[in-house]
């Protein structure tokens, strides 16, 4: 039975994923399950291979176009309404208990699903062809169907696509030259050539044109003794101590107090340490067990004020902040305030080297050292607390270190530069630059021409040049 619908014009419905394929049954095997179309049509187009398979499973609907008649089985009726897929006139030998008896073993014996409406239109009545409006725009359609579909089902190729060998045909190096070549002669931009790579930006970087970029927006009326940059390029020369003490003075006689500056260290300082301890992977409600503790060593003059204010707001933000601080008889008033609010918090106070702790702390902020007051190095004091510095085996915080490198006791990880950057050596590790508040017109007025390089914080990185 299955022979008798060997070379039948069929349309099969696959599904979505698969299409709608049309073509000349060359074989269908009862045993595999399976229907083969030779010189297939996929969708309206042709295949580029000579022959496809189905397997039952795969089918939704089978259309019946065109059957062969008795003693013709490789064609009949219309080759070419066949290649444009439109259902040819049906054999007039072929009656309706014929096809009918066919069909029905065809879709019983192959598990194929059929409708009756499917293929009672171009097989009940097969000398009947299927009326058409006429009309300038049926011919059209027509038209440019043959212009689409009309080529000769025999040039089908049976070979595949040689991809690899039509892209050697293409010489890219020589494409891209002729274009670079008319884009010189005509003045347009180039989008990129095959040795420049594209420009890349980050998502917060413009990428229209502007003016050019001025990296050097700091100049001191000294050659300073060293220059650093910022992470955006921009240059930050050192200042010498004189120079700094200046400034500060002028800042504080226009009424940047004493009092806001050691504010602002205390907070820029304590921004940056609770950055180091690990920010809010480390300090949150869960890790309430966790809780960092950090070691504050401070000497009695103004650096130490600027510790002590930034120990307050680290135990403000739930830090153990262990103070040392060594006895003295009389203490600077900026230290007896800064004392005082300390004493309003959870923070602990020491005066002897004895009561820090013998485990390792998560952090150490140097301020025991001062740009002046050389003697106090020699205090068994301070000998005291270096050794225990240093054995600790904590990272180290200076916060504003002297610039000699024999007045700095401990070596520090990381320093903190108020203002401007003194010329630090390596002993200081990497610099780090904090925006104390100090007005534009006060650099001016020392004869610094100054551009802010903070951007928009308070804290910024400086590298070494």
């Amino acid at each position: 039975m299955a022979t008798d619908w060997l070379g039948s014009i069929v349309s099969i419905n696959c599904g979505e994923s698969l299409g709608v394929y049309q073509g000349r049954v060359s074989a269908v095997d009862q045993v595999s399950q399976t229907i083969s179309l030779t010189r297939p049509f996929h969708n309206g187009v042709k295949c580029l291979v000579p022959e496809v398979t189905f397997r039952a499973g795969d089918i939704t609907e089978l259309k019946i176009l065109e059957i062969p008649g008795p003693g013709d089985s490789r064609q009949c009726g219309d080759l070419q309404q066949m290649e444009m897929g439109i259902p040819g006139v049906g054999c007039q030998q072929c009656s309706k208990s014929y096809m009918d008896r066919h069909m029905e073993t065809l879709t019983q014996s192959k598990g194929f699903r059929r409708r009756h409406n499917s293929w009672s239109s171009s097989s009940r009545h097969p000398n009947q062809v299927t009326p058409k409006k006429s009309g300038l725009k049926n011919g059209q359609m027509k038209s440019k169907d043959d212009e689409c579909f009309g080529d000769d089902i025999d040039e089908i190729p049976d070979t595949d696509f040689d991809f690899e060998g039509n892209l050697a045909l293409f010489d890219k190096a020589a494409v891209f030259e002729e274009i670079e070549t008319y884009e010189r002669r005509s003045g347009t931009r180039s989008r990129g050539t095959p040795n420049e790579k594209p420009a890349r930006y980050r998502h917060d970087e413009n990428i229209l044109e502007s003016e050019p970029i001025v990296y050097r927006r700091i100049v001191v009326p000294q050659n300073p003794h060293k220059e650093f940059c910022t992470d955006s390029g921009l240059v930050v020369p050192s200042v010498s101590y004189e120079l700094h003490k200046k400034l500060l003075s002028v800042a504080e006689k226009h009424g940047l107090t004493l009092e806001r500056r050691l504010e602002m260290t205390g907070v820029c300082a304590s921004q940056m340490a609770l950055s180091l301890l690990g920010g809010p992977n480390r300090l949150n409600p869960k890790n309430v067990h966790q809780r960092p503790t950090v070691a504050l060593l401070c000497g009695p003059h103004v650096k130490g004020a600027q510790g002590i204010s930034c120990g307050r707001h680290l135990s403000n933000h739930d830090v153990h902040v262990i103070l040392f601080l060594p006895n003295f008889v009389k203490m600077l008033e900026s230290i007896t305030n800064e004392l005082n609010l300390f004493s309003k918090t959870q923070g602990q106070q020491v005066s002897s080297v004895k009561d820090l702790p013998d485990t390792p702390v998560d952090l150490v902020i140097n301020c025991l050292d001062c740009h002046e007051n050389a003697f106090l190095r020699d205090q068994p004091w301070y000998k005291a607390v270096v050794d225990w510095a240093n054995q600790n085996r904590a990272p180290v915080l200076s916060i504003d270190p002297p610039i000699s490198e024999m007045e700095l006791g401990i070596d520090a990880k990381w320093s903190l530069a108020l203002g401007l950057p003194l010329p630090l050596g390596e002993r200081a590790g990497r610099v780090y630059l904090c925006d104390i508040g100090i007005p534009q017109k006060v650099f001016q007025e020392v004869g610094i021409n100054y551009h802010s390089p903070f951007g928009c914080k308070f804290v910024i990185p400086l590298h070494s040049t």
